[in-house]
């Protein structure tokens, strides 16, 4: 897809026997996965972006928005992956199974070999399956594996998680990230109790709008050496 030229490390479609990952594809994909997640705006409820009104405004969000946003295809730093469930039936989105949800690299650096993971969306019925863990399982050993091991070799990957969105929290521990620090008041959901969204439970600062909400956030982070010195083999293990 013309999409990866601009992302600046080679993306590739990546699988094991239960998952697979290939490129976000709005035309392909886009209807699908708003029919799917509209139901179910609170998985966006730590997120700062989403839910969207219709699958025009989600997928023009991939195609035309902004360059600052996490998923926009203007924004090098970014590239999402569809989650697709092989353990499920062929369906009209990929022959070899169901679109489960989606995946990215955000905040992505050439010059620090660095990215974050990010946008991570696993839709409801997909919950507390082997999807979400399988999933980042492969963008790790896609992002930390050196080139000759099929990897971009990247140094450092992180992880943000709300401190009020523990199912977040829990994932990247189990797998292999280290909790590094806490920022308060991170970010500002303009008007977020209007979209659902879910901050800190403290009194607004000075200031803000009533219907404001801001999230605290946790910092996670994997690093190469840690990666070398047997989270490698805690991933695989958790992936089997």
């Amino acid at each position: 897809m013309a999409i990866a030229s601009i992302f600046p490390f080679p993306i590739y479609g990546i699988s094991n026997e239960r998952v697979k990952l290939i490129p976000f594809d709005p035309e392909r994909h886009g209807d699908t996965f708003f029919n799917l997640s509209s139901p179910y705006p609170e998985i966006y409820s730590h997120m700062p972006i989403g839910p969207w009104d219709s699958a025009t405004e989600f997928k023009k969000e991939f195609t035309d928005g902004p360059s600052n946003s996490i998923i926009s295809f203007s924004n090098p730093e970014s590239f999402a992956f569809t989650i697709i469930d092989k353990t499920r039936d062929p369906s009209p989105e990929d022959p070899e199974g169901e679109l489960a949800g989606t995946v990215s690299f955000i905040r992505t650096s050439p010059i620090h070999l660095c990215t974050e993971v990010g946008f991570v969306v696993i839709l409801p019925p997909y919950q507390r399956t082997h999807v979400a863990k399988s999933a980042v399982g492969l963008v790790l050993r896609l992002a930390l594996e050196p080139p000759e091991r099929g990897g971009i070799g990247l140094r450092r990957v992180d992880w943000r998680a709300s401190t009020t969105n523990l199912a977040s929290s829990k994932l990247a521990e189990k797998m292999g990230f280290e909790r590094v620090g806490v920022v308060p008041w991170h970010i500002r959901f303009v008007k977020g109790k209007l979209r659902g969204k879910i901050g800190n439970g403290r009194e607004l600062p000075p200031g803000c709008d009533p219907e404001d909400v801001w999230r605290d956030t946790v910092n996670y982070c994997l690093a190469w050496d840690r990666w070398e010195s047997g989270v490698r083999e805690t991933v695989q293990s958790v992936i089997d």
